[in-house]
C-alpha cells in the first residue's frame, strides 16, 4: 500500500473528498440520498468557512493525496453543549486498519488539551463498528429518538464524552 499520511486543517479538495466519502458509504448502507449528501456538503462547507484553528480540529488522512478518511471538532458551542466531533469517516480502504482509532483519538486529545470538559456527536442506531469505537473511548449514549435529520427515519442517537 501507498505511504498514509495525516494532515491538519484545510487542503485541497477536502470538501468534496470527504462529502464524497458520506454520502457514497451510508448511500450504500443506509440508502441515503440526495438530502443527506448535500447535508454534509453545506454543514461541512460553513463548518470551514468559519474554521479558526485555535478552537476547532480538522484532520485527514490520505493515501497518495487522496483523502480516505476525516474527523472534525467543533468549537462552537464548545463552553455550552461541549465540543461537537463531526465528519468522521475512514474509506472502505482503510477500514479496519486502525485509522478510525487514530483519528478520534486525536480529536480528543486535541479537546483535552483546550480544555473542553465534553465532546459529544450524532449518530445512529446500527453502525456498530463506530459504535464500538465510540464506547471504547469513553462515550456514553445519553440520548436517543426516532428522527430524520439526515433525511431517512432512523434511531438517532447522542453520545457523550466527560472530559476530566
Amino acid at each position: 500500500m501507498d505511504p498514509i499520511t495525516f494532515s491538519t486543517g484545510y487542503i485541497p479538495g477536502l470538501i468534496g473528498r470527504v462529502t464524497e466519502l458520506h454520502s457514497t458509504y451510508y448511500h450504500h448502507h443506509w440508502g441515503f440520498g440526495q438530502f443527506f449528501e448535500v447535508k454534509v456538503a453545506t454543514g461541512l462547507s460553513a463548518f470551514l468557512e468559519r474554521y479558526d484553528p485555535q478552537r476547532d480540529g480538522f484532520w485527514t488522512v490520505s493515501v497518495t493525496d487522496r483523502v480516505e478518511g476525516a474527523i472534525a471538532i467543533d468549537s462552537t458551542d464548545a463552553d455550552g453543549k461541549g465540543a461537537y466531533l463531526r465528519y468522521f469517516i475512514v474509506s472502505d480502504m482503510l477500514r479496519g486498519q486502525g485509522i478510525g482509532n487514530q483519528l478520534i483519538t486525536t480529536a480528543i486529545d486535541f479537546c483535552r488539551t483546550h480544555h473542553y470538559q465534553r465532546v459529544y456527536l450524532w449518530t445512529f442506531d446500527g453502525l456498530n463498528p463506530a459504535r464500538h469505537l465510540y464506547e471504547k473511548m469513553g462515550f456514553v449514549l445519553v440520548e436517543q429518538f426516532q428522527g430524520n435529520q439526515w433525511g431517512k427515519t432512523v434511531s438517532e442517537q447522542r453520545f457523550e464524552l466527560i472530559l476530566d
